[in-house]
């Protein structure tokens, strides 16, 4: 067994006591208390081009408490860390804002100040714990908010609340199921019977598939992330990518729309510490694309201008090492940048609403899509 699968082993609780049990140590040792973490700094994250997303690098950090720059920091990872022990001992979640209004409390009668006072003190320090620990914030019990639907030929196990709930994807209606913020803890997706995933930027398109039951009739699982795609619905795309099914972003042709697909693809800066669990490489871009004006003439009368935030989006993707390894994606943004145009995925109801399902049936049948 290798030492990640090791690793993988130890329950949360347990990675949390050795964390305590360590600095406990250092103090009965009249030594400095510390704890070690990958550091998570940009000069750290690397694009790893074998496996095709980002990750963080091998330097490493030391926090210790008797540091004035370090001692605050390293009272509340603590207090944090003693606080996400608690909810997995007690089997009980709850979010990011949930942890920090925990932990809201005055230092003491003598001391005008509290252990966090905004939030944005608490959630960097979620991170290095994820970090420090190899672990997710989900197996700490922290919850992001739902963010995300699905409707396709797939049943979910899912034991919540000593109950275990089968959820039919294919029988949701025109609500779909909710992506909750955690796929990986007491869910197990079974009887998964489709070709391949269709992401979907938007929620409008999203529904106008499914009022066409376009995932029925193609045999598909119909995802939309209703814009960026939270990490939940990243991890779940991860899953189904590993059961084999190729994976489809269908996006607009805009900084946004190139956003969503890459941190799907890649990974993102802020989440290359879990790189491996979050990013698809697999992944491809169906559209919409520039050269789809070449064959759909009636898009080239339903184009956008492109904002100088396009633009300049555009450009700096040039320079992304990952990007420059895609001769069809450098074509895709200097048509942009020189035509000074854009495309929305919503022109394409222009000839008729149900046009958008024929789009993607040929698009996939051609294999007309980027890398």
């Amino acid at each position: 067994m290798s030492k990640n699968s090791k690793e993988n082993k130890i329950k949360p609780e347990e990675k949390i006591e050795e964390l305590g049990s360590n600095i406990v140590r250092d103090i009965k040792n009249g030594s400095n208390p510390k704890f070690t973490t990958t550091a998570r700094t940009r000069s750290n994250i690397i694009f790893d081009q074998k496996n095709g997303y980002l990750r963080l690098g091998s330097a490493k950090e030391e926090r210790n408490f008797i540091n004035v720059a370090q001692s605050k920091r390293f009272m509340q990872t603590i207090a944090i860390a003693a606080k996400c022990h608690r909810f997995v001992k007690e089997g009980l979640h709850t979010t990011i804002r949930g942890l920090f209004y925990q932990l809201k409390f005055s230092l003491g009668d003598d001391v005008d100040e509290n252990v966090f006072s905004e939030q944005a003190e608490s959630n960097p320090l979620i991170e290095d714990i994820e970090v420090a620990l190899s672990l997710k914030r989900e197996n700490l019990n922290l919850n992001a908010n739902r963010k995300g639907v699905l409707a396709g030929n797939m049943r979910i196990i899912d034991t919540f609340g000593n109950e275990k709930i089968e959820i039919d994807c294919s029988k949701q209606g025109r609500s779909g199921w909710a992506i909750p913020s955690d796929v990986d803890n007491d869910i197990e997706f079974v009887d998964v019977k489709a070709k391949y995933v269709l992401v979907v930027e938007k929620d409008a398109l999203w529904q106008r598939l499914n009022e066409d039951l376009f995932w029925k009739k193609e045999n598909a699982i119909l995802i939309t992330p209703q814009g960026q795609a939270a990490r939940g619905c990243r991890r779940l795309i991860r899953k189904l990518a590993d059961k084999g099914l190729p994976i489809y972003i269908f996006t607009d042709s805009d900084a946004w729309g190139w956003y969503i697909y890459w941190t799907i693809k890649t990974g993102s800066i802020n989440l290359a510490y879990i790189g491996a669990d979050v990013a698809t490489p697999e992944a491809r871009f169906l559209g919409v694309t520039m050269s789809d004006l070449d064959k759909y003439e009636f898009l080239n009368k339903l184009t956008m201008k492109a904002t100088d935030v396009d633009l300049k989006r555009a450009q700096e993707m040039l320079n992304y090492e990952w990007i420059k390894m895609h001769e069809d994606w450098e074509l895709e943004l200097k048509r942009m940048i020189k035509s000074k145009i854009k495309l929305e995925q919503d022109a394409l109801q222009g000839p008729r609403l149900t046009f958008v399902g024929d789009y993607v049936r040929e698009k996939i049948k051609n294999k007309e899509y980027l890398s």
